[in-house]
């Protein structure tokens, strides 16, 4: 309940208009806001061979170069894509076409559940500290859905019908395979595997459904600003067929291309942290099309109230701790009080070498 109420005066946001509305009447002129000039020194690697790695759930739970596989993907990338999830597709479909629905609807009906100026629930957009700050060319709708007293339903869309029932569904199934990972991930770094799945019993989970309109300039202009993300686990899923996700890896961007009905799961900060480094969280960004729309869903799995974050005690024997340790409601302030940019928050948390 801590960080409840630390959500409602952290995280806020200066009041700004919908993008989507924007890009139906913005006539090719870009406010200024969205423009960023620095894209154009920024290389992007378009090489089909180079992909984050691909990991078969069913295999993991038997296969130990499957294991092999998971470890290598969370230490070298941070990024993988996750297939084979039995029982959770016909919801994470369910999930893709709700989320289409809302996002369809007339501006007025969206606006009903736009966030306020305090807290992080709603629709609109997160981080937004001043009026001068560069801006992401895309709208959003965030909820928080896990633990489930901590619900604020009055910004859980009524429509379409189907979405908080799908919703609720979804993010039950999402726990699920985060649980798995965690405890298979914890294998890997020589844990106990109940232990850290543990650290996140009753941990909190959010979604962010991302609307990413077309944009005439989307050469200037960002979908998402780059930034690793400051929890645990996130798994993605893309909502249509347009592509936007890129990873940074060794100072270029790489564009990832995903699989059909596969979840994009990456290493958050709060896990880089807890394995004192082996493994790693990764920036990434959104990039927008010129011509098409796309959306995609975010889920947010962090530790519970309570937990410290910082190096395990098994992982800081040999070489000693590389990070601080600190309250999960201490690095939650730390968190919502920024704008995501880049790794700030996991850097803050490194010790001086």
């Amino acid at each position: 309940m801590v960080c409840e109420e630390m959500s409602r005066e952290l995280g806020g946001s200066v009041p700004i208009a919908n993008v989507q509305a924007l890009a139906s009447s913005c006539s090719g002129n870009i406010p200024l806001q969205y423009l960023r000039p620095e894209l154009q020194s920024e290389e992007v690697l378009v090489d089909d061979t180079l992909q984050i790695p691909t990991i078969d759930m069913r295999k993991l739970m038997v296969d130990d170069d499957e294991m092999g596989k998971l470890h290598s993907a969370c230490k070298e990338w941070g990024f993988f894509q996750l297939i084979n999830h039995d029982g959770v597709a016909e919801v994470m479909e369910k999930m893709k076409a709700d989320v289409q629905k809302f996002f369809k609807l007339p501006q007025k009906e969206k606006n009903a559940y736009a966030k306020q100026p305090t807290g992080v629930d709603g629709y609109g957009q997160n981080f937004v500290l001043s009026e001068e700050q560069k801006l992401d060319w895309a709208d959003m709708l965030f909820l928080q859905t896990l633990p489930i007293p901590e619900r604020k339903m009055r910004f859980w869309p009524q429509q379409p019908t189907s979405f908080r029932e799908t919703l609720n569904k979804y993010s039950l199934e999402l726990v699920k395979v985060s649980k798995c990972l965690l405890k298979q991930m914890a294998k890997n770094l020589a844990i106990n595997p109940e232990q850290f799945a543990n650290m996140f019993e009753d941990g909190r989970l959010s979604l962010r459904m991302n609307y990413y309109p077309p944009c005439e300039q989307a050469s200037k202009v960002l979908g998402l600003t780059p930034h690793s993300d400051f929890g645990g686990l996130t798994l993605l899923v893309q909502v249509n067929e347009v592509q936007g996700l890129q990873i940074k890896r060794n100072g270029k961007w790489i564009p990832i291309r995903p699989l059909p009905g596969a979840f994009i799961v990456n290493i958050g900060d709060v896990i880089e942290i807890l394995s004192n480094g082996e493994y790693k969280s990764i920036e990434h960004r959104a990039v927008v099309d010129p011509e098409k729309e796309r959306l995609s869903i975010a889920a947010f799995y962090t530790p519970c109230d309570g937990t410290i974050i910082g190096p395990l005690p098994e992982l800081i024997k040999e070489n000693g701790a590389k990070y601080k340790s600190v309250s999960r409601e201490e690095y939650i302030k730390y968190v919502l009080t920024r704008k995501p940019d880049g790794k700030s928050s996991v850097n803050l948390m490194k010790l001086e070498s």
